[in-house]
């Protein structure tokens, strides 16, 4: 049930967290396991393990083999109980690990915070990854001194509805067991004997460690996981370095830091360019394109003709609105269905308004409807209205075929547009489902192709655009090929034809009425845009848009 909880409410929060399976985690379990001696901790000793990939279990040692910590016994309640070190880790996905709150020497702790730990226990109170996590209470367990163990609970719950951090990792109470126990490492706590059965961890593939990060998608969710990767191992690097760890592995957890650097400030280097782009690039993909992602940002976000064209393209076929009179189901909250636990605080149950005429017991309303566990009634029912409906049948709107001259002409600024222009479009076509296919085009028999076929290979597009031919211009043979493409291929019915080019599209006269008949026969439109010159009109295209 705990793991289960944990897991879903931490999801809600971080998304991206729960896809790391690898990272600083493994290499310290690594490390931690087979590299430095382990301890046992004294009365008073913060310990932790951890249950899953960003999610950690806290609690207080308190003498005899036993910890007090929180335990979820249902949704959004818990209670102090005190448990073996086995029951401690049960929920653990990552190894049955416990970390002990060290100095230079040895394993610390103080009574004082282990008599406070032990008189809390059997206290019942709510629980949320916000509100009276473990952590905090293992926090508030640190920061007692003698006079204050005979605190109600009530006044611990009222402190921690107004705590001094609201971080939901483990941070705070590290940094609280460093101010006032003097913890400034943590070992592992060799409570199952050094089993012999048990195999140690081996040593992690350090450069498939790094290869992961390097190829997960740039967003904020996925650099804000990077940049903790980062913040951890500087932390680990700082906790080890005056311990007699081998100078390889030594080299190899400095790598790691590098190679997390580098990530985030490639992202803070193209983060321009990854928002305006919105497409899904990871660190290996930018590093394998030579590109200034600083200029393609602003050309994406100052070019409002690029943004313009690219919501354009293969829209000429939407079909027209219906209307009809239709009876409407509407939800009528009018019949009382029976109780459930929210935050609707108009239609509560007066059970739980009581707690409010009660100063002690107010705090514990406020946390309730914090965490929306007040019992409230829930309202269900369905009445029917006539009224005026509006269907729209859509049908699906054209790919498009693009040529892009990469003759020499092309090379610089005009180059830059065009390639914003197509990765604007392929962002909106692989949004909706719809195919790009992209000739690169030069001289007579240059041509090289890509396709996009309603997937995301945005970072395939950029790449493939690193291409070029630069010498002469053959405009004929690349748009022969585009309806070549539109008349065969079944994604590409009805495509759009975009030539991208600096200058006037130089066509015979032959080839430009075969390319005006194929047109309607494939019921197909063709745009021109100009990289690199003010030409509004040729005798080929339906539009001509200069950029």
């Amino acid at each position: 049930m705990f793991d289960t909880l944990i897991k879903t409410a931490f999801t809600k929060f971080n998304p991206f967290a729960v896809a790391i399976p690898t990272g600083i985690k493994a290499i310290k379990y690594f490390m931690d396991s087979t590299l430095r001696e382990k301890v046992t901790p004294v009365a008073g000793s913060v310990l932790y393990c951890d249950l899953w990939v960003a999610v950690e279990h806290s609690g207080i040692y308190v003498g005899d083999g036993n910890i007090s910590n929180i335990e979820v016994e249902g949704m959004a309640e818990s209670a102090v109980r005190r448990c073996s070190p086995a029951s401690f880790t049960s929920k653990s996905t990552l190894g049955q690990k416990i970390y002990v709150s060290c100095n230079k020497q040895s394993a610390v702790g103080d009574d004082n915070v282990a008599d406070y730990a032990n008189d809390q226990v059997g206290e019942r109170s709510f629980y949320g990854l916000v509100l009276k996590n473990c952590h905090q209470f293992s926090q508030k367990c640190v920061e007692q001194s003698s006079q204050l163990k005979n605190t109600s609970w009530l006044e611990v719950a009222s402190d921690i509805l107004t705590p001094d951090t609201w971080e939901l990792t483990i941070g705070a109470l590290k940094q609280a067991a460093r101010k006032n126990l003097g913890a400034t490492k943590w070992r592992l706590w060799d409570w199952q004997n050094d089993n012999k059965n048990e195999s140690p961890p081996p040593e992690p593939d350090w450069q498939a460690q790094q290869d992961y990060f390097k190829n997960l998608p740039l967003n904020a969710e996925s650099i804000q996981q990077i940049q903790q990767q980062l913040a951890a191992t500087q932390a680990y690097e700082q906790e080890i370095a005056d311990e007699n760890i081998p100078e390889p592995i030594r080299k190899h957890l400095a790598g790691f830091r590098l190679a997390m650097q580098d990530i985030a400030n490639t992202y803070e280097n193209a983060k321009g360019f990854l928002i305006a782009c919105g497409a899904n690039f990871s660190y290996a993909d930018l590093k394998a394109c030579s590109e200034d992602f600083s200029a393609l940002a602003n050309a994406l976000q100052n070019n409002h003709k690029i943004k313009e064209l690219a919501q354009k393209m293969g829209r000429a076929y939407i079909s027209e609105e219906k209307k009809k009179q239709t009876k409407i189901p509407q939800a009528s909250k009018s019949e009382v269905h029976g109780t459930h636990r929210s935050d609707d605080v108009m239609r509560i149950l007066p059970s739980e308004l009581l707690n409010l005429e009660d100063e002690d017991l107010e705090i514990l309303f406020y946390a309730r409807l914090l965490e929306k566990q007040l019992l409230t009634y829930e309202l269900q029912g369905t009445t029917f209205v006539i009224g005026e409906t509006t269907e729209t049948e859509k049908q699906r709107t054209g790919p498009v075929v693009a040529c892009l001259d990469t003759s020499g002409s092309m090379q610089g600024q005009p180059m830059l547009k065009a390639k914003v222009l197509l990765l604007a479009i392929a962002n909106i076509l692989q949004k909706e489902n719809r195919s790009l296919h992209v000739l690169l085009f030069g001289a007579s028999g240059e041509i090289r192709e890509f396709s996009m076929l309603g997937k995301n290979e945005a970072a395939g597009l950029l790449k493939f655009l690193q291409q070029g031919f630069g010498g002469g211009t053959d405009f004929e043979t690349p748009l022969q090929r585009a309806l070549d493409i539109i008349a065969s291929q079944k994604d590409y019915q009805k495509a759009d034809v975009l030539m991208i080019s600096d200058g006037d599209c130089q066509l015979s006269p032959t080839f430009m009425k075969h390319f005006s008949v194929q047109k309607q026969v494939l019921d197909c439109m063709a745009y021109s845009v100009l990289c690199a010159d003010t030409r509004i009109k040729d005798e080929f295209s339906d539009e001509v848009v200069v950029l």
